[in-house]
């Protein structure tokens, strides 16, 4: 069985339109000095710099290796658990955590679970699209007549709860041994349930429940739904097989049915 700090390797920090390279960096030695190590950019303003390498003060390493990506997806589309930072209510109701909560629900995951926290643009924070592909909220305790925080304080904080948490755990995680799982009763990952959600978008748009053209809030809240689910791989591959019952597929690309486990 992993420690469960070994929690911490497979956690990472994802900054979406940082728009500061000083930002980026202070980022980085955030994250090193509580014990986090796999930073990824997506669709940065510019790639870091000379002033986010001055800022990283001794994470330079953490820095210049950090991947960046052109969009949100290929950082997380292998993550089963993905968290947004948001200090904003949002009118789309997801579930809110607290760091600590957050930290909590790490433990109680299997043990080879991929996990992202995303933290969005420093004036705006996260995007509509971008907290559509997370399952949680992270919500830091601060001063509700002032609760805007910096983008690398904000990394700290959640940081440092991550790791009195994960090293303050008196017992490994007590998810059940990965061998006594069945792969399809593991939770979807990123890629799977945008393929999921796909192919029920463009089922719901045929039977015409949705007008996707202007499908309003309903898609959104679908969306939501199925996310606070934390759909495992069958579940995901059993709503595509109500889908294709519904319309026949023509050019959808699903799993074969003996996939699923019923």
């Amino acid at each position: 069985m992993p420690s469960s700090l070994s929690a911490l390797d497979r956690i990472r920090i994802v900054l979406c339109d940082t728009t500061h390279t000083g930002n980026m960096g202070a980022a980085a030695r955030a994250m090193k000095t509580m014990g986090l190590h796999r930073l990824m950019f997506v669709n940065p303003q510019s790639a870091p710099d000379d002033q986010a390498v001055a800022r990283s003060t001794g994470a330079s390493d953490l820095l210049m290796t950090a991947p960046l990506h052109p969009n949100l997806g290929a950082a997380i589309d292998d993550c089963q658990l993905v968290f947004g930072s948001s200090a904003r209510t949002r009118s789309i109701r997801w579930p809110i955590l607290s760091p600590e909560q957050a930290a909590q629900l790490i433990l109680e995951r299997d043990p080879t679970t991929e996990i992202a926290f995303l933290f969005g643009k420093e004036q705006y924070g996260l995007t509509n699209e971008q907290l559509d592909r997370c399952q949680y909220l992270v919500q830091i305790p601060a001063n509700p007549n002032f609760s805007s925080l910096n983008l690398a304080s904000a990394v700290q904080l959640i940081g440092y709860q991550l790791r009195v948490t994960l090293l303050g755990a008196s017992e490994p995680p007590s998810a059940t041994e990965p061998d006594t799982v069945k792969p399809t009763d593991l939770p979807a990952n990123n890629t799977e349930f945008e393929g999921m959600f796909d192919h029920l978008t463009a089922t719901l748009g045929k039977i015409e429940f949705v007008d996707l053209e202007n499908p309003g809030k309903v898609l959104r809240r679908i969306r939501a739904v199925l996310q606070r689910a934390e759909l495992s791989r069958n579940e995901t591959a059993i709503i595509r097989g109500i889908c294709s019952a519904t319309v026949p597929p023509d050019n959808h690309n699903r799993r074969d049915k003996d996939e699923v486990d019923v």
